[in-house]
């Protein structure tokens, strides 16, 4: 299979409340609204482009079986400084705050929030590994920049 794209596409009510939410917060654009589906895209098309889109869990393009809201679900959203993110998302914008932020010893700096439908987002900083994480690694993500973090 070659893929041409692939994004999460959420099932729920709130569309309209979920578009705004990834797009005040998170610097998405929309590029398709109507009032059953919105697309966002964050992002210059084949330069780090991503896509997330929100689909009415009742239409009718969606199986009678699966209708129902998004549940289980969790978005990782990596970033440069994770600490500036939990000020400005956490302490300023006062979203829900699920897991405070920490360091893992399997490579992350991360806090967990949610958005408007309960979808968790884990706002994560790639930080160096411990030793016994660092060899679980299948490829090279660790090169020698100056913080020692591979991306």
């Amino acid at each position: 299979m070659k893929l041409q794209g692939f994004y999460p596409v959420i099932m729920t009510k709130q569309i309209a409340e979920s578009a705004e939410f990834y797009t005040r917060l998170f610097g998405f654009e929309i590029v398709f609204e109507a009032d059953w589906y919105v697309s966002l895209k964050w992002g210059e098309q084949g330069k780090n482009s991503y896509e997330l889109a929100f689909l009415s869990k009742d239409h009718p393009t969606v199986p009678s079986a699966y209708q129902a809201n998004v549940q289980g679900l969790l978005l990782n959203f990596e970033v440069a400084d994770v600490d500036a993110e939990y000020e400005r998302l956490i302490i300023n914008e006062k979203l829900p705050l699920h897991l405070d932020i920490r360091d893992e010893e399997f490579g992350q700096r991360h806090f967990i929030t949610s958005d408007p439908n309960g979808v968790l987002i884990d706002v994560i900083k790639i930080i160096p590994p411990s030793q016994a994480f660092l060899e679980q690694y299948n490829e090279d993500v660790w090169s020698s920049d100056e913080s020692g973090a591979g991306k």
